[in-house]
């Protein structure tokens, strides 16, 4: 059975009819929608005779064995946010199962072969993504945290885990499904505007952004909004704002796809009467280089002291979230840059500004690689999503050379 992209491209619009409306895709983790999908995926992979397997993190695993002890992983996420599109973490799974198709048609392969799709990537019922990624990687720590965790209609996180025969103090034994992995490699869309931009189909990731998400509140004096003249204003929303304008600006000066986004504003006491007294901000830095985001961060301080200096105000920053850059393994980016290379004529390399599934694994010390599809429009997490199919098809046909080049590395 020879490798068949068009395929790939017909199950994607199979599974939106399955489990989507008319506002998207409804895939979301640990849900009857979800479920489905899973079940609609290892129907696909049942005439393979391949093992299917659910850990204790309820990822879903196919494992076609191979004559030698190495495992080349291919993997990806099946689940969606609520009204998202149709190709978003879905490609990843049915494309790979389009490549483990062609794989086993020519026999026993030289390496054994894993597709796995990995439970709960997007977060988008807790709020905690790449859930089955990161126990399987081992970095999960927040168990105790997650324990307390409900979702829109109050229902705690264990039970519905429970509910999906997942314990969530067990979730960290699905280590062992990584003990003999000796590459990952995931496709997936850009979900952002680079590479059509660029006019090319198809990129190769360099690694995941490092992250700093903080909190700034600045402090000022509440005073009736008639009777306080401008210059004697304490007003805390004035040094939020120019902290706002700036970071754009820090962003331009770094370069080398940096990004700042200040993303959520709240005022005290929030009427249009009172001069503002309290403005507490969220703000989201983001680099490939550790140092640049660090010298990002720095400069975002500064700034912020100095406009809380000219609007005579206070402020306070409160570290929220942060992650380290991942980086992917340069012997893999440059099997990728060829495949690309072969299928499509060009590549580029990019890094990636959303987290993926692929940086846990990365982290937990497994050599990897993600490749990019162009998006139309940069646009990804809604119905719009979308992807040209001639796009789609050199995808899967870089994939699988991907995967060809890769088993011959893991093989020789």
């Amino acid at each position: 059975m020879p490798l068949d992209p068009g395929r790939t491209v017909a199950e994607l619009r199979k599974l939106q009819e399955l489990t989507g409306d008319e506002d998207g895709a409804q895939r979301v983790a640990w849900t009857e929608t979800w479920s489905k999908a899973k079940e609609w995926l290892a129907s696909k992979l049942e005439p393979l005779g391949v093992e299917e397997e659910i850990d204790e993190a309820g990822n879903q695993w196919f494992t076609l064995r191979g004559s030698s002890g190495s495992v080349l992983l291919i993997g990806g996420h099946i689940d969606s946010v609520p009204n998202g599109g149709w190709l978003d973490g879905a490609l990843n799974v049915v494309a790979g199962a389009e490549v483990l198709r062609r794989i086993a048609e020519q026999g026993e392969p030289p390496v054994t072969v894993r597709l796995v799709n990995w439970a709960d990537e997007e977060g988008a019922r807790f709020g905690r993504s790449l859930f089955g990624s990161s126990a399987a990687a081992g970095s999960m720590a927040d168990q105790d945290e997650l324990r307390s965790r409900r979702d829109a209609d109050g229902q705690a996180l264990p039970e519905v885990l429970a509910a999906h025969g997942v314990e969530l103090d067990r979730a960290l034994d699905a280590r062992s499904q990584l003990e003999d992995a000796s590459a990952y490699l995931e496709l997936h869309i850009e979900q952002g505007p680079v590479l059509e931009s660029l006019g090319l189909p198809l990129g190769v990731v360099l690694g995941t952004f490092g992250v700093e998400r903080h909190q700034i509140t600045f402090r000022g004096q509440a005073a009736h909004a008639g009777s306080t003249p401008m210059d004697k204003r304490r007003d805390a929303l004035g040094g939020a704002a120019k902290l706002a304008l700036e970071i754009r600006e820090i962003a331009k000066r770094t370069g080398d796809g940096a990004v700042c986004t200040m993303g959520s504003c709240v005022t005290k006491p929030g009427i249009v009467t009172s001069v503002v007294e309290t403005c507490t901000v969220l703000l989201d830095q983001r680099h490939l280089d550790a140092r640049k985001l660090a010298a990002m961060l720095a400069e975002a301080k500064e700034a912020s002291e100095r406009f809380a200096n000219e609007e005579d105000v206070e402020v306070e920053w409160e570290r929220v979230w942060a992650i380290e850059r991942i980086l992917f393994d340069e012997r893999l980016i440059e099997l990728a840059d060829e495949a690309v290379i072969e299928v499509a004529g060009e590549s580029h390399r990019l890094p990636s500004g959303p987290l993926h599934d692929a940086a846990e694994v990365s982290r937990a010390g497994i050599p990897t690689v993600m490749l990019f599809v162009q998006s139309l429009r940069g646009l990804s997490h809604t119905k719009l999503e979308d992807t040209k199919p001639e796009h789609l098809e050199l995808a899967v046909q870089a994939l699988d050379r991907l995967a060809s080049k890769t088993v011959e590395k893991l093989s020789a």
